[in-house]
């Protein structure tokens, strides 16, 4: 027992001089973005709508962790103003306007490709609206996220799953490319009837410091 409880502290120790290691020699980098994204929703159960999207920007700003020279992780923090149209058959369209944040994570794979570097990744992201409106011609704006009888028309919260491609400059400056879905029903008062999931394509520039 007392030979085992020595092996267990010496594994500790060697698995935490390790990990001082890594972190040691990890270095960590921040930079900016701004970006364009293209927006709309997956619509389920509601036959007679779709969902057509529209551009609006991202501006934001990311941390990246070297943990080798071929993986990293990148958590951003992004601050959007996104648009589509909501067309119901027979009817003129109406136009939904959000205003929020998200915070993607992605894991990295980046290898030097020409004068830079060429990354791409995944990751989970969480997003909250501030702000969400349905606009409709001569008439009043919709509140989407104002309770009515106890519910709101929409979600503030949103969570998904987004791909990241990009190319960086040897001067620091980026490319890069995202698209993003969310897995959650983005319904609130009409969630056990019909299914309304986010859908976000963005182009954009970024520098890192």
């Amino acid at each position: 027992m007392k030979m085992k409880k020595i092996y267990l502290a010496c594994l500790s120790l060697l698995m935490t001089a390790g990990l001082v290691k890594v972190n040691a020699q990890s270095p960590i980098s921040y930079g900016v973005k701004a970006e364009l994204n293209m927006s709309n929703f997956f619509l389920s159960d509601l036959d007679n709508y779709s969902s057509r999207m529209k551009a609006g920007p991202n501006l934001g700003g990311f941390m990246k962790i070297d943990l080798h020279e071929n993986f990293a992780i990148q958590p951003e923090l992004s601050f959007f103003y996104r648009t589509s149209k909501i067309k119901k058959e027979g009817a003129k369209n109406d136009n939904f306007e959000q205003w929020g944040m998200q915070i993607p994570i992605y894991a990295i794979g980046q290898t030097n490709l020409g004068n830079g570097r060429f990354y791409g990744g995944v990751g989970p992201f969480v997003g909250l609206g501030f702000d969400a409106k349905r606009k409709i011609k001569n008439a009043d704006n919709i509140d989407l996220y104002k309770k009515v009888d106890g519910d709101k028309e929409m979600n503030r919260w949103d969570f998904g799953f987004g791909a990241l491609l990009g190319y960086e400059l040897n001067n620091k400056f980026q490319i890069n490319a995202a698209y993003q879905v969310g897995v959650i029903n983005q319904l609130d008062r009409l969630k056990d009837d019909a299914k309304l999931r986010s859908q976000v394509v963005s182009l954009g520039l970024g520098y890192r410091f």
